[in-house]
């Protein structure tokens, strides 16, 4: 088993071109290895793919266009720029030439092999006519969305090892887009910033202390930076491994320089060691016992979505560690924030 990205060719132009982003983001497991570029592995590299002759993207990553929160806010059904659409995260098309009607018009254009037997859990990108998916250890993979054509393959140096922190395998959920660069998550807890066009770092974030048994497996979000003046950005990015007993906590980075901007703990720690702020002190007043022994858990492993009206940034927060409330907090109190929708500002 292999998993693929399978777009679809219309048999009508107008079935095309409304239907290009509905159907793209379709992400299949298939046996059949037959496809129109090399098949990529684990081991493969963006420099095997040049060598190859597989890069032929000079002509379509020269008309890149910078990605900008009024891009976003416009919600051009031509592209599918962020993850589920728009800042809501919908996962809603206006598009309606495509119909019950003539679906069956639909044909296969091309096939891409992501060259992994192991979970595929991304939604691809689509800006200026290229496609940008994920797949097993973070490979993120840029494609001619007319043609197929591999444009770049980005392929982080991960410590493998770090998989057995994963509590449900070495998936990602795909990118996040911002001016000139695309934002994908490791599974050794690192944020990276790619060039668009290239598909070189621009920079290299770790983002958890690596001594201790967390993952990053969702997608980056990306949202805009109330402070700037310049039409700056803000990505935001959290982590997993509540099963094995972290700490859960949200992270915002700037997007041009990868510096961090700010933090929020889903959990109380120490209180020995003081609380970062009021809604984690008032937090810390619903848990009992020596919890901060065991983490706590609650990670924000991957929902959000972000309202640019009230400029607020929601977050889903994980289950707690241990799992058993009795070992966690006495069986006493609610344990703020587990399990809760937090609306960040």
């Amino acid at each position: 088993m292999h998993a693929k990205i399978l777009p679809f060719r219309a048999k009508s132009q107008t079935a095309l071109r409304t239907g290009l982003i509905a159907t793209t983001a379709l992400l299949i497991a298939c046996s059949d290895s037959a496809t129109q570029t090399q098949t990529p592995t684990l081991e493969t590299s963006a420099t095997d793919y040049i060598s190859g002759g597989q890069l032929d993207g000079a002509g379509v990553t020269s008309a890149l266009t910078p990605v900008s929160t009024a891009r976003i806010l416009a919600n051009n059904d031509a592209e599918w720029i962020t993850h589920g659409g728009d800042y809501a995260e919908t996962r809603f098309s206006t598009l309606d030439d495509l119909t019950p009607e003539n679906i069956g018009e639909l044909g296969l254009a091309f096939s891409h092999d992501l060259g992994t037997d192991r979970g595929v859990e991304a939604t691809p990108l689509i800006a200026d006519g290229v496609i940008y998916v994920t797949s097993t250890f973070n490979i993120v993979t840029a494609l001619d969305a007319r043609s197929g054509k591999i444009l770049w393959v980005f392929t982080p140096e991960i410590d493998k090892s770090q998989a057995a922190n994963a509590c449900c395998g070495v998936v990602n959920r795909g990118v996040a887009m911002h001016g000139d660069h695309v934002y994908v998550g490791t599974i050794d807890g690192r944020l990276i910033a790619l060039d668009r066009k290239t598909g070189e770092p621009s920079w290299d974030i770790l983002t958890v202390d690596q001594s201790k048994p967390y993952t990053i497996t969702g997608a980056p979000r990306v949202i805009p930076n109330a402070k700037s003046e310049t039409g700056g950005a803000l990505v935001i990015i959290g982590n997993g491994g509540a099963e094995l007993g972290v700490r859960g906590y949200v992270s915002a980075y700037d997007a041009a320089t990868g510096e961090q901007v700010w933090r929020f703990y889903t959990v109380p720690g120490n209180p020995a060691d003081g609380f970062e702020d009021e809604a984690i002190a008032k937090a810390a007043e619903t848990w009992a016992g020596k919890w901060w022994t065991e983490g706590g858990g609650g990670t924000v492993w991957d929902s959000m979505a972000y309202d640019e009206e009230l400029d607020l940034l929601y977050i889903g927060v994980g289950n707690g560690s241990p799992l058993n409330h009795r070992l966690r907090s006495n069986g006493e109190r609610e344990n703020l924030y587990l399990s809760s929708i937090v609306a960040l500002d």
